[in-house]
């Protein structure tokens, strides 16, 4: 029952703010503390966009990794039709 009477208790609350008792100190804080969260999930999606692109190293993890497994491919003739060294 005193978990009802604090529910009701919060939201009455938070429902005056919309009359003659407003608080503009209730809404400058929550409009603050909701556009500093869209403004770090905003930054955050910039940071991972970025890190897409370009990874870590300047040059993208992935682009490195493929050439590296190439150059591997290459000089052990893996993969390649006929396989000249390569004799099953």
């Amino acid at each position: 029952m005193s978990l009802l009477s604090v529910l009701f208790q919060t939201s009455s609350h938070v429902g005056l703010q919309i009359g003659p008792q407003y608080d503009p100190l209730f809404y400058d804080v929550m409009i603050y503390i909701f556009g500093t969260m869209l403004f770090a999930v905003f930054l955050l999606s910039v940071i991972a966009f970025w890190l897409r692109r370009k990874g870590l190293g300047g040059q993208s993890a992935k682009e490195k990794w493929t050439q590296e497994l190439e150059k591997y491919f290459q000089t052990e003739q893996i993969g390649m039709i006929p396989d000249e060294k390569h004799h099953w």
